[in-house]
């Protein structure tokens, strides 16, 4: 994709990737090196150093003495005055993703929130003019509109009956970072709201998006409920931060990172004709929103869906392509290198026994 209507990096900069172990992370990583760029990613520790190292390896790219690493967390003060030190450009995506629905919602919404001050204030001391930080479409538009419709200009009410703490984590951490540097006035904020993200994996590691995916095609998902959420490319997603990260009119601003709505069926229907394989492990019926109502009263995983409604959101990403140029690709070649990315590494079978092939 083209950087059109921005400015090239310094060829002396240092990008600091926040999470760098992430699904945002290692495609940010894995393209800064491609084209030749220096970075620092921040890890929790060794593990994560080996898991980015290891997604780089399967996706062809030698760092080439252009990669280092610093240890630092969300939830404490720590190592983010090292990682700052000598960079020119911070992309934080760093956020706590629960693998299991947490006990507390301040498990999420605290280290988000308290991680974001932090590689602002960071940042802000180092003297770094900019941090492109990664939201969510969380932030936006789940408080419905009564036209469906949502841009940048909504923001979803952190007490909205039946929000994830997930969801919530995003609104307040979003909130305080735009405090902070109306607050401070001397560091410039960009944010990006991701949609729904997917795209090829470069180690099979959980997410949210993904797993639907891999449940669809491992037949772990025989019925899906009526459910529409916004697509976007993980690899998109990097390409709006970097223009974001660069380019003069993004600062101050938030853009919404996405192609189009789709349903989870559409999506099961996209792999059904794409790997057809795999079509008797693929969702066979969408459940109607009484049906879904009634099974969300016992089962949380569905208690998002109930809330929906069914309802279809327009998500504009008017600003992202007018202001910056941003372009991205269709949802069916998403879902296709999803999957593609899925069955290489193994995390999906035809059966109990034995690799799958399309």
């Amino acid at each position: 994709m083209s950087m059109a209507n921005t400015v090239s990096i310094p060829e002396n900069a240092t990008v600091l990737v926040t999470g760098g172990s992430g699904f945002v992370g290692s495609h940010t990583i894995e393209r800064l090196l491609r084209e030749g760029h220096r970075v620092r990613a921040t890890v929790r520790g060794a593990q994560q150093e080996a898991q980015t190292l290891g997604a780089l390896q399967q996706a062809g790219v030698d760092p080439a003495g252009r990669l280092e690493f610093a240890v630092a967390e969300l939830s404490a003060d720590d190592g983010w005055a090292q990682a700052m030190d000598g960079v020119t450009h911070v992309l934080h995506h760093a956020s706590p993703f629960p693998v299991a629905p947490p006990e507390t919602e301040d498990e999420i919404v605290l280290p988000a929130r308290d991680g974001a001050l932090r590689v602002i204030t960071a940042a802000r001391s180092a003297g770094i003019p900019r941090v492109v930080m990664t939201s969510s479409y969380a932030a936006i538009g789940y408080t419905m509109t009564p036209d469906d419709h949502y841009t940048e200009e909504n923001w979803t009410d952190p007490e909205t009956p039946g929000l994830p703490a997930y969801h919530k984590s995003k609104i307040v951490a979003e909130t305080a970072a735009w405090d902070y540097v109306r607050t401070h006035g001397d560091i410039e904020l960009v944010v990006i709201n991701p949609t729904g993200i997917f795209g090829p994996q470069l180690l099979d590691r959980p997410s949210g998006s993904i797993g639907l995916i891999k449940a669809m095609l491992n037949g772990h998902m025989p019925v899906v409920p009526v459910m529409h959420f916004g697509v976007v490319d993980v690899r998109d997603v990097v390409d709006l931060h970097l223009r974001a990260m660069l380019h003069p009119r993004a600062a101050g601003e938030r853009f919404i990172a996405t192609k189009e709505s789709s349903s989870l069926f559409g999506l099961a229907n996209i792999l059904r004709e794409h790997f057809p394989a795999f079509a008797e492990k693929l969702p066979a019926k969408e459940l109607t929103i009484e049906e879904v109502r009634e099974a969300a009263k016992t089962e949380p995983a569905l208690r998002e869906a109930a809330v929906l409604a069914g309802r279809i959101p327009v998500i504009s990403n008017d600003k992202a392509r007018s202001m910056l140029g941003w372009e991205p690709r269709e949802i069916t070649d998403t879902i296709t290198a999803t999957a593609g990315a899925l069955i290489e590494l193994d995390a999906v079978s035809l059966s109990d026994h034995g690799s799958p092939r399309p």
